[in-house]
């Protein structure tokens, strides 16, 4: 129950019907702009992927994945995937997608190991996207123009929302702040990541970190990635190492920080070797994505991950991620949360 964020005077704009119609709006809308800001076509997504062949997304590193045996398949390990990072770079290349041009589909994840809460859920759904780029694409330039188009879809987002239910009034500004995380820990050295980025974001109302994953100068990350899918240890034109980065927004119900999305532009091969290097996970190049990658079949691409349940709760202004999803919740979490106002799925 430590994870529960209690707001005080808390009570829902919409009811149960008009949060239903909201969440369909919201959904419809932003991935039509998401996919003509990004020239994305939509495909279908795997719920699960076979074990063993480095497809899977691993996130941090430390995340269980669900796992099960496929009897037609002499009992080999199927996982349910985490995201789908590593599979849409394959479907680029099975696609033959050009440059400039992308895919987006719905990714509907188990992580068991989440640990649950206003902003947490067993159950992950994301828009999952992926565009091909070349060679010359590849700087912070290049990302921080693909940030900026995500955002306007965000904008226009919100603006549809508050037009259709007039009690919510816009909170997203007009501009997103850029700042890379080393000179974020510059800034205020004595807050830990978590507490920086509740600080610069309260400031500027929606931010993009750039360069999550890689050591800075105090010898810690900012937040962990798993090396071989986002770029973090190139450097950029600033100067400073990372070509992906994270999204964050002000959420004035809950009067802190939430990531809207995690993004980046991907590994190249001498990239992916110098991370699984770094990372002490050399026997990662064996795996099929791997071998794949560094043989030159996948074409070079930036990509992410939208949350759709956090956008719908951000912009219904909900206090939590169970008022837009269904899930499964310790049974002590939901009487305290119908209490409060905000009954769960």
């Amino acid at each position: 129950m430590s994870y529960l964020i209690r707001p005080v005077g808390y009570r829902p704009l919409l009811d149960l019907r008009q949060t239903e119609q909201g969440i369909k709006q919201i959904k419809e809308f932003f991935q039509q702009n998401l996919s003509t800001e990004l020239r994305l076509r939509r495909v279908t997504a795997p719920l699960f992927v076979l074990r063993g062949m480095g497809i899977n997304d691993d996130l941090s590193g430390v995340e269980r994945p669900v796992c099960f045996p496929i009897k037609d398949l002499n009992d080999a390990n199927a996982e349910v995937v985490h995201s789908l990072a590593k599979w849409k770079r394959l479907t680029l290349a099975d696609y033959q997608i050009e440059p400039g041009y992308g895919i987006y589909t719905d990714m509907n994840a188990i992580r068991a190991d989440e640990e649950l809460g206003n902003l947490h859920s067993l159950y992950v759904d994301q828009w999952d996207w992926e565009r091909v780029i070349t060679a010359e694409d590849r700087t912070v330039a290049f990302l921080t123009d693909v940030v900026r188009r995500i955002y306007s879809a965000l904008l226009r987002t919100e603006f549809m929302v508050c037009e259709t239910y007039p009690q919510i009034t816009p909170s997203l500004p007009e501009k997103l702040f850029f700042i890379h995380a080393e000179e974020l820990r510059k800034m205020y050295p004595d807050l830990t990541a978590k507490e920086r980025e509740n600080r610069i974001t309260r400031q500027h109302g929606a931010v993009f970190i750039i360069g999550i994953g890689g050591k800075l100068d105090d010898g810690k990350e900012h937040d962990l990635r798993a090396p071989d899918y986002d770029d973090y240890s190139t450097v950029g034109e600033n100067g400073l190492p990372g070509l992906n980065g994270d999204l964050l927004v002000w959420n004035s119900v809950l009067d802190r920080a939430i990531e809207l999305s995690s993004m980046g532009i991907r590994v190249d091969r001498d990239a992916l070797l110098h991370q699984l290097a770094l990372s002490g996970k050399e026997e990662r190049k064996e795996l099929y994505f791997h071998r794949r990658l560094l043989e030159g079949s996948l074409p070079l691409s930036i990509g992410g991950g939208i949350g759709q349940s956090r956008l719908c709760m951000l912009f219904l202004r909900k206090a939590h991620i169970g008022e837009i999803q269904a899930s499964i919740w310790p049974d002590e979490m939901r009487r305290e949360c119908a209490a409060l106002g905000m009954p769960l799925i």
